[in-house]
């Protein structure tokens, strides 16, 4: 979004930027199937609760199916979101609070319809179910039934675009205290520091069996790290201020995604990421729903209330999370409605190499 903001000055007092900003927003798929399924649960949706405040869902799609994507875990055939943020940005641009919601979050999935047009069943499952039975919409209204958080936009991002944007500010530096050795995610990486370029950043954020503990818990939490540090990356002067290299940044970033109607314009991308380049990189927030293992199948998650409910009400209400790397889950409220106590989480100014 950063980039955005920039590159939109640029393009713009360029002489060929009218051609370039053409290109670029050419390159936005629009999603308009989500937007009219959605119509039909408007009934059900809740009810934006503050004005200027934004909730986007991020959606990086397991897309198992397509050429060469299978490499990165099991082939099913069949696409799920492997990868889910829901990203809320306070009103007048105080902050930003991306919270990643596990894909083994046992939750309830209402009744979709899938891409063949029929009707499914409501059932109580795993999440990333939700957008393989029905897609966006069905991801959108499970996280609006979970949390009673309105989403405002939604964005789905693809795999080749991630490797793409690493690639094009040049990697990422991660720190490793011990070797990867993982089969799964086609990774192999020495102990130490070390700068990772796309084919190994992709790998690195969705390895999982091989690293720590083996949870999807554990990876969200590398996975958050990396985010940080990507966004970081982004912010420096290397990349912002330098037109070769910021173009295959907006390039990869903007050939990767699918929006919806509202966000489906370099422009509207532009209006949004506004609101967000004054926000400073420890108001640039990465938290994950408290969790626990499910008490039926420990490989399943499931929520810690009243821990989980306090977090969405903060949310609705646009107040300030607060995060802490240290700290397992939230508890206790202040009474203003904050958290006297920092959920576990990371910030864009933490340094992955600390």
């Amino acid at each position: 979004m950063l980039a955005l903001v920039v590159a939109f000055l640029v393009l713009s007092g360029a002489g060929v930027g009218w051609w370039l900003y053409e290109r670029l927003d050419g390159n936005i798929r629009t999603d308009t199937r989500t937007e009219n399924e959605l119509r039909k649960y408007e009934a059900e949706r809740p009810v934006p609760v503050v004005r200027d405040a934004q909730n986007i869902l991020l959606i990086g799609s397991d897309n198992r199916g397509g050429k060469g994507n299978g490499k990165y875990g099991r082939d099913t055939g069949t696409q799920r979101s492997d990868t889910t943020i829901l990203l809320h940005l306070q009103a007048g641009g105080k902050s930003a609070t991306a919270v990643s919601i596990p894909r083994d979050l046992m939750v309830d999935i209402p009744a979709c319809t899938g891409a063949d047009g029929k009707r499914g069943t409501a059932r109580f499952a795993q999440f990333n179910w939700a957008f393989e039975f029905g897609g966006p919409a069905c991801t959108i209204r499970t996280v609006e039934k979970l949390t009673g958080i309105r989403v405002d936009h939604h964005m789905i991002v693809d795999f080749s675009g991630f490797k793409k944007m690493v690639n094009a500010v040049g990697g990422v530096e991660v720190c490793l205290k011990e070797a990867i050795d993982d089969g799964e995610a086609h990774l192999e990486l020495p102990a130490g520091r070390q700068v990772l370029h796309g084919e190994q950043a992709l790998g690195f954020v969705r390895a999982r069996y091989s690293i720590g503990d083996g949870s999807d818990t554990e990876r969200i939490g590398r996975q958050q790290e990396f985010l940080g540090a990507l966004v970081k990356k982004l912010q420096s002067n290397g990349v912002l201020l330098n037109p070769t290299r910021l173009y295959p940044v907006l390039d990869a970033a903007t050939s990767s995604l699918t929006t919806d109607p509202g966000l489906n314009s370099l422009k509207d991308l532009y209006d949004l990421a506004t609101g967000m380049r004054h926000i400073p990189r420890d108001k640039i927030r990465f938290l994950t729903i408290p969790r626990q293992p499910y008490t039926y199948n420990r490989n399943r998650d499931e929520l810690v209330q009243p821990d989980a409910d306090r977090l969405f009400r903060q949310l609705r209400l646009d107040h300030s999370v607060p995060v802490a790397r240290a700290v397992a889950h939230a508890s206790g409220d202040d009474p203003k409605g904050g958290t006297s106590t920092p959920y576990k989480g990371t910030t864009a100014a933490h340094d992955m190499c600390e």
